[in-house]
């Protein structure tokens, strides 16, 4: 009988969605999926949600005190609410993010991780459903080598260079998010288009730190991220995990052609390495354009989203 890619794609690596949108999962069947600022912001459109929005709403006009504050606890909430309804969805995991404006402040990072951790599990959500989604700065590193020790398992999200990627690694990551799109995105605005999909960029980084994590012996998870086409998703069949928006969902869904794997992981070897410091991050970081571009302006964009929530929850508390 004839399949489709997305079956296919789900014999060689694990599917995740890209996604907030309850009925999307429902009917994709993602192993694993995620939420974001942005995602919970179009969730509060979504009639399923409604309940939990009311509710939290009604909790927050409650309570006493500064309103921006009261907004941030209930985007917290909501947050938290979300995750835990899509945790019934799936079989595997959530993940949950931090708050990006704090993307360099280590101390802050844990505290939300924790925080998030311990909400989870008042509403029945144990920590092995949830990844706690942290930006890839060096701050971000140093909070995930706490937070892993603590048994809290991390996706560090926003992944463009080599050594940012491996420095995760190091920190004893569960998971990272290289983003092939956006990679792709600044070489093409840059007059840099690729021939074929073999020299897209961000396919080739992807490939590269799955190699290298394998080489290695690495237990963290890679998970290709930020897609822009079939295409691209095609070329890493056989990365660990690929989390992939539903538009492109569905169209793997529809496509009956054969799969290929792109991806075998090598046997490990004995490396000698380096353990990556602070300096030799920020220098391997500021010789790369792409990847400080990048970061940084994901960054900006998260914490804007956030904002963006925060302002429509103390609007709707008025």
């Amino acid at each position: 009988m004839t399949r489709s890619k997305l079956a296919q794609l789900r014999e060689l690596s694990v599917v995740v969605a890209d996604t907030g949108d309850y009925d999307a999962i429902k009917r994709l069947r993602p192993v694993d999926c995620t939420t974001n600022p942005t995602l919970v912001r179009k969730a509060l459109d979504l009639p399923v949600y409604a309940g939990l929005i009311e509710r939290e709403l009604q909790w927050g006009r409650a309570q006493a005190g500064d309103r921006a504050q009261v907004a941030k606890a209930v985007v917290d909430r909501l947050t938290i609410g979300v995750g835990a309804m899509l945790a019934e969805l799936v079989p595997g995991r959530v993940s949950t993010e931090v708050d990006a404006d704090q993307a360099h402040d280590t101390a802050a990072t844990i505290a939300k991780a924790r925080q998030f951790i311990a909400m989870y599990a008042a509403a029945g959500v144990p920590r092995d459903k949830v990844l706690i989604k942290i930006a890839a700065t060096w701050a971000g590193v140093e909070a995930t080598r706490v937070l892993q020790a603590e048994g809290i398992d991390c996706n560090l999200t926003l992944i463009f260079n080599p050594t940012q990627a491996l420095a995760c690694s190091e920190a004893g990551a569960f998971l990272i998010s290289p983003f092939v799109g956006r990679i792709l995105d600044w070489y093409v605005a840059h007059g840099q288009a690729p021939a074929s999909i073999d020299e897209d960029p961000g396919v080739r980084f992807v490939r590269g730190v799955y190699a290298e994590f394998k080489r290695r012996g690495s237990p963290t998870v890679v998970m290709g991220a930020s897609f822009r086409s079939t295409a691209q998703i095609e070329a890493l069949a056989g990365c660990d995990r690929l989390t992939i928006s539903p538009d492109l969902l569905e169209k793997l869904d529809a496509d009956l052609g054969e799969l290929p794997r792109r991806l075998v992981p090598a046997a490990a070897e004995a490396v000698d390495v380096t353990p990556i410091d602070q300096a030799r991050f920020d220098a391997d970081m500021a010789a790369d354009p792409m990847a400080t571009e990048k970061l940084a302006t994901g960054i900006d964009a998260f914490a804007k989203d956030l904002q963006a929530l925060r302002q429509r929850i103390a609007d709707e508390l008025a």
